[in-house]
């Protein structure tokens, strides 16, 4: 019983070494990038397979989930990607305005300003829902994936263009409208 184990041991140890000298003697040339639909895919796997980052890339998917980007002219700050994050990475807060702001590209009337747009990329998981319920297409996954950064608020990316001068002017001007048409009403 001792001798079996003991050259069943051997041989598995054997086996390993020899698969360890085989992929040794393979590494002095590079895998060729091969599509996977390709019949003879799995029996063209020959050389090094990892993938030399950053020198050599991955070939992104077309329809990879990755970086998001918002558009904040096409936003009318809806809200509704917020409210369909699953982890709560979107903070929105938008400003009310007196009267129309503008239009989108697909021609959808901005009644909102967007004082804070910021998508904390470090709790995104990818899931693409805050794409798919957005009625102006304005937030879209990018091929971007690599952010590596050492800190994490710099995960943390802010849409807005408004200052906070800005967001205080449009907040008085909206409180202001509401004290004339509260005083309109009791006349």
């Amino acid at each position: 019983m001792v001798l079996k184990t003991t050259i069943q041991g051997f041989l598995t140890a054997v086996k390993g070494l020899l698969l360890t000298v085989r992929h040794l003697f393979a590494a002095r040339k590079s895998r060729e990038t091969i599509d996977i639909r390709d019949e003879k895919y799995f029996e063209k796997q020959e050389g090094v397979t990892t993938v030399q980052y950053p020198k050599e890339k991955m070939p992104i998917p077309e329809v990879g989930r990755y970086q998001l980007h918002v558009e904040i002219d096409d936003c009318i700050v809806c809200d509704l990607c917020a409210k369909a994050c699953p982890v709560d990475c979107i903070a929105i807060e938008s400003i009310k305005s007196p009267e129309a702001i503008g239009k989108t590209s697909d021609g959808s009337v901005k009644r909102l300003y967007a004082a804070q747009f910021d998508i904390d990329m470090a709790k995104c998981m990818y899931c693409g829902l805050c794409t798919v319920v957005c009625p102006t297409e304005c937030i879209t996954m990018t091929n971007q994936y690599d952010k590596s950064t050492s800190k994490l608020t710099d995960l943390i990316y802010g849409f807005t263009e408004m200052t906070t001068e800005e967001v205080a002017q449009r907040k008085e001007e909206w409180t202001r409208f509401q004290a004339e048409k509260e005083a309109a009403k009791k006349k």
